[in-house]
């Protein structure tokens, strides 16, 4: 079953309100994995230790939609790279639930329950910090200054990298640190790992760059 096909038959069983998907592609050929992994690289996959690649599909503009995922499928089934393509999770949120309040929550123990999500070997990250008010923007800002967060739109969203060795974003520790100097002024929200990178080596630049919504960050 070509691979597209395979995202069509997942599409078609996801409830009509859903939001975000996580897929793991599985190739047949693991000598085809680098390739692979390049004809998906607009998606930003993830690979597991398993040598397979995990996908984040998405409705909201912060990660690749439908459209781009059949896009690169269709680049893996052209040049006859197989294998299966499964759903992992599913995220679906009704508009009521959305725009309820954030619970507040301390954002150093939100960073750490989120690194603890990643692979070992992750080098690069796209994280955001959710504001629990914006009475806290111009707070966390100035709490958050070494890590250069980046203010999504007038929300309360402020993104920011980390790289784990070398290379572009601030190490996890200085992340951590800025966090707490938040936490001791009593600004309170949760900290998401948007997009991450594994055992990545720059080469004459500071690092990998992420696409989101046209804008390079």
């Amino acid at each position: 079953m070509a691979l597209v096909d395979d995202w069509q038959r997942i599409e078609r069983a996801l409830p009509s309100d859903w939001l975000e998907t996580r897929l793991r592609f599985t190739i047949a050929d693991l000598g085809e994995r680098p390739r692979a992994a390049a004809l998906l690289a607009p998606l930003q996959p993830v690979e597991l230790e398993t040598g397979a690649l995990t996908l984040r599909v998405g409705r909201r503009g912060d990660v690749p939609g439908s459209e781009a995922l059949r896009r690169a499928l269709r680049r893996l089934d052209n040049e006859s790279i197989h294998g299966r393509l499964d759903l992992i999770v599913y995220q679906n949120r009704p508009e009521a639930a959305a725009s309820a309040p954030l619970q507040p929550t301390h954002l150093p123990a939100s960073w750490d329950a989120a690194l603890a999500t990643l692979p070992a070997d992750w080098s690069d990250l796209l994280g955001e910090i959710t504001l629990a008010s914006s009475d806290y923007v111009d707070r966390a800002a100035l709490h958050l200054a070494p890590l250069n967060p980046r203010r999504v739109g007038t929300s309360l969203r402020l993104q920011f990298r980390s790289a784990s060795r070398f290379g572009y974003g601030a190490s996890p520790g200085m992340v951590r640190r800025s966090l707490e100097r938040c936490d001791a002024d009593n600004i309170r929200g949760r900290v998401e790992v948007l997009r991450v990178l594994s055992d990545t080596d720059p080469v004459g630049t500071q690092g990998p760059v992420w696409q989101i919504a046209g804008r390079m960050v």
